[in-house]
């Protein structure tokens, strides 16, 4: 477990296919996802199986506290780690949308941050993210990520082209804002 105060994060378990695959076959989750085709149980049990045996991977769950008892909300990961220049790719997905807007995707990409600057010694952690998710680019930036440059119309959903955003944080920054 990566505690953080609201969210915690903790290791895929076979018994999370089932919800995943909830979460991947809802149209509004899979919207801002890069994923766009629905998911089957042997898909996900075939993702699943890949995640467990990668080196350069590192998928969770994102659990929220209510009621006392820890309900898992989400995943996060950081995947594509390049050991060389100590840079790491992030991505997260907020499942049940009753929890979307509560700043738990914030929390919960705080404590991943601080797991891959203070136990993985990365150097650089970067985003993609659709123009149209606003919601996502205001947790980002309340994470401490900047806004690096646009993919221009590299994004075709819901019948027209749009931009993706590039993001990316540094060690020393979030370092800086974390101490805040």
């Amino acid at each position: 477990m990566i505690p953080g105060e609201r969210v915690r994060l903790r290791a895929l378990e076979r018994d999370d296919v089932p919800t995943f695959v909830r979460w991947f076959n809802d149209p509004e989750v899979r919207h801002y996802l890069a994923a766009y085709l629905p998911m089957s149980m042997a898909q996900e049990e075939r993702w699943l199986e890949a995640r467990l045996d990668a080196k350069d991977e590192f998928f969770f769950v994102v659990e929220a506290l209510v009621d006392d008892v820890f309900t898992p909300i989400g995943t996060i990961a950081l995947v594509g780690v390049d050991w060389k220049n100590s840079i790491a790719n992030f991505g997260t997905m907020i499942g049940e949308k009753t929890y979307w807007g509560q700043g738990l995707g914030t929390e919960a990409t705080r404590v991943l941050l601080r797991f891959a600057f203070e136990e993985l010694n990365l150097h650089r952690v970067q985003l993609d993210v659709y123009d149209f998710n606003a919601r996502a680019i205001r947790s980002y930036e309340k994470a401490g990520f900047q806004h690096e440059g646009t993919k221009r119309q590299a994004l075709f959903r819901a019948g027209r082209y749009r931009d993706v955003h590039i993001m990316g944080i540094l060690r020393e920054e979030f370092l800086e804002k974390d101490g805040e």
